[in-house]
């Protein structure tokens, strides 16, 4: 079958060498996740079948126990989440001989670290796609989705972000303590939870005196990607893959414990070449293949800011 005619020659790629690791690849895919490493990860490697079954159990309640009585049998019901493993994606490339021969390292870098931030966008972007299932959304995106992401008033007060007309607001400290509080009645631990914002809202929260009073306080753990700071014990990141919503093309944001979304990776991350003599090149693929699912609906919820 042809592979078509988008190779890369020697007049694109002229001062590079082609020599791919899949340890480089792997590295650039880490370094770039960033809700990717926010939820509810499941590894899938080496087992077959295309669904993931995870028992969601519903909580149950205590009892009162009177003197001389039997105790009291709980007997809730419970449910299951079904994870789809239908998600393989891609990244290739066809590397003619005259490159190899001419070019130098640095292509191998760029490619590696290409392929790597290739794969980590497409997992988080379907991560976020996901997140329009929280808190009870239709799951629909872009220009007439996100219809229950959040927006908030002067005084914090959550209502839903409606498309048609562009209710977003800039991110404010009181927009954000009632997301914090929207959670706290769901009874949603205070621990693995995270703030993820796109750049403009970054910007906005800058000017806000909480976050920069609190941002140097943390655990002292190692730099994780994305993140600038905390505020109100919520690690803060920053992604520029955070989706659009409405015709202004405003941002969507997240604020999520890790068990709002899950990541059920059946395949991680592999690199292959072959050499394709019909072209005189080496052809190399990195692909990885996983599902994507909500999986505690009100652990999570979308808000939407200004474009600008």
């Amino acid at each position: 079958m042809a592979l078509g005619t988008n190779h890369t020659t020697k007049a694109v790629a002229d001062y590079f060498i082609p020599e791919l690791w899949s340890d480089e690849v792997i590295a650039g895919y880490k370094k770039n996740l960033v809700l990717a490493n926010l939820v509810t990860r499941m590894s899938h490697k080496g087992k077959k079948g295309d669904t993931v079954h995870i028992p969601a159990p519903a909580r149950g309640s205590a009892s009162a126990k009177a003197a001389g009585t039997q105790v009291t049998l709980v007997a809730p019901s419970h449910s299951e989440v079904q994870v789809s493993i239908n998600k393989h994606y891609e990244y290739s490339v066809l590397i003619e001989d005259i490159v190899e021969v001419q070019a130098l390292q640095s292509l191998r870098r760029f490619y590696t670290d290409d392929a790597g931030y290739a794969l980590a966008t497409q997992v988080d972007s379907d991560l976020f796609s996901t997140a329009a299932l929280l808190q009870g959304g239709n799951g629909t995106t872009g220009t007439a989705g996100w219809n229950k992401a959040k927006v908030w008033d002067t005084a914090g007060v959550l209502s839903d972000y409606t498309a048609a007309t562009s209710n977003a607001a800039d991110i404010t400290d009181a927009g954000i303590r009632g997301m914090i509080l929207a959670l706290d009645n769901a009874d949603v631990p205070m621990d693995n939870r995270a703030l993820v914002i796109p750049p403009i809202a970054a910007n906005d929260l800058l000017g806000i005196n909480r976050f920069t009073e609190q941002q140097y306080i943390g655990s002292g753990d190692a730099i994780k990607t994305g993140k600038i700071g905390m505020i109100y014990g919520v690690d803060v990141y920053v992604s520029n893959n955070c989706p659009t919503a409405g015709a202004s093309s405003d941002r969507v944001g997240l604020l999520v414990h890790k068990d709002a979304l899950v990541l059920a990776e059946q395949m991680g991350v592999r690199s292959q070449t072959q050499y394709k003599q019909e072209y005189l090149g080496d052809l190399f693929t990195a692909d990885t293949l996983y599902g994507v699912a909500e999986l505690r609906d009100n652990a999570g919820l979308a808000f939407v800011v200004p474009a600008s």
